[in-house]
């Protein structure tokens, strides 16, 4: 099944795929599903397929998320929601976790609405893939490197680096935010959105949390300030800033006004956003009344830790409560409700990484995944611009725009 070498007795095919991604591998597989009689082949530059799946969720694979309703759905991509509607009504997460049982592999879904398998292995989901490509004869060949794409009468040519030439009817390009894809897409007729991180943890210089690295919050609210931007629920405390779903939902969300600002931002957290600032204030002026010859530090009060407790309350934190003013409870009141942290740059876990940016959403056939330019050219995944925010929802958009870019691009005529 699997080649680095193309095949002399076959360099015609019904349908390339370009990428061996979650995307690719699902285009493939649809197309097969579709056309049994079709020839399907997936060019991948790399050694080793589905490299992103492997990784996923600590190499868990965050499959999908519990997620049924295809309005509620497309809340959850910062581009591309409007464009995924239809799709999410043909394909969405039922689908998907359908799909895998149907092949042998059960998924659960944890309380937060992420979706596993339920061996928290990624390579269960890998092998499922891979056996299901192999069983409908998918030619998948490695360590491929096309140099052009050249746009024919009866299909594409593509031209690779060892000198071979492959030809085929439809060309499908799902190389993720991998360059040569926007090149190649560009190259034939397309506008490419520039390619920005999203998804990304915040780098703190000189943080003074440092200390409390690992410490989890849930929930917190984090916010880009001067702009309407806000995340709520956990976040988690590093050596260098701060992580967790709410950090790397609020930069997808901001992606391209953090790019623009190379980084440099404001955050305010609220790290009681359950509470206002004036029932925080009543607490505190309690607390007060209650163990005035106590210590601020020794006393546990809301739900925070009592490090980062101690930590929030600086230099008050050794002081009795009968020393402190009304002003300086207020003043504690505001900072734990609008903490702020300037921010010097972002950090993206290895491959683990998703990018705002790619194919203009304009110039494709969201029906089919065709385009509008180039007839016989389909995109799925990554490589367009859309991106959803963490947990499951992004290899939702691979598994959506793979299955319908495939089938239609191998649907058997009637």
């Amino acid at each position: 099944m699997y080649r680095t070498e193309v095949p002399v007795e076959m360099n015609n095919f019904s349908l390339i795929i370009l990428g061996g991604g979650a995307a690719g591998i699902f285009a493939a597989i649809a197309a097969k599903e579709s056309s049994p009689n079709s020839t399907v082949a997936v060019l991948d530059k790399s050694a080793h397929l589905l490299a992103k799946v492997r990784i996923s969720g600590g190499g868990r694979c965050n499959v999908t998320h519990a997620c049924f309703d295809p309005k509620s759905l497309i809340q959850n991509y910062p581009r591309g929601s409007k464009e995924l509607l239809g799709p999410f009504y043909r394909f969405q997460p039922q689908d998907t976790i359908d799909w895998f049982e149907k092949h042998g592999v059960q998924l659960k879904a944890e309380p937060d609405g992420r979706v596993f398998p339920v061996s928290d292995s990624s390579q269960t989901i890998i092998d499922c893939l891979l056996d299901h490509a192999r069983t409908n004869e998918v030619e998948i060949l490695l360590k491929q490197h096309v140099e052009a794409i050249e746009k024919t009468s009866s299909g594409f040519q593509l031209h690779l680096k060892d000198g071979h030439s492959l030809s085929c009817q439809k060309l499908l390009i799902a190389t993720g935010s991998a360059k040569a894809g926007y090149l190649w897409a560009e190259k034939l007729g397309h506008t490419i959105q520039p390619p920005v991180p999203s998804l990304f943890t915040f780098n703190i210089p000189h943080f003074t949390l440092s200390h409390l690295s690992g410490i989890a919050i849930d929930p917190v609210e984090i916010a880009l300030r001067n702009t309407s931007l806000s995340q709520k629920g956990s976040l988690l405390i590093t050596h260098f800033g701060f992580s967790g779903p709410a950090a790397l939902k609020l930069s997808a969300w901001g992606a391209r006004q953090l790019h623009d600002s190379t980084y440099q931002a404001e955050l305010d957290i609220n790290w009681l956003p359950n509470d206002s600032e004036e029932s925080i204030f009543n607490t505190l002026r309690e607390a007060k009344k209650r163990t005035p010859q106590k210590t601020v530090g020794a006393t546990r009060l809301f739900s925070l830790s009592k490090k980062l407790w101690q930590t929030l309350a600086e230099e008050m934190d050794d002081q009795k409560w009968i020393a402190l003013p009304d002003k300086r409870l207020r003043q504690l009141a505001q900072k734990l409700v609008r903490d702020s942290y300037k921010t010097g740059g972002k950090s993206t876990h290895k491959e683990e990484f998703v990018t705002c940016g790619g194919i203009d959403l304009k110039e494709v056939d969201f029906k089919t995944m065709e385009s509008k330019i180039c007839p016989g050219l389909y995109f799925a995944g990554e490589i367009l611009d859309i991106d959803g925010v963490t947990g499951g929802f992004n290899f939702q958009n691979a598994w959506t725009t793979g299955f319908l870019a495939g089938s239609s691009a191998q649907r058997e005529n009637p």
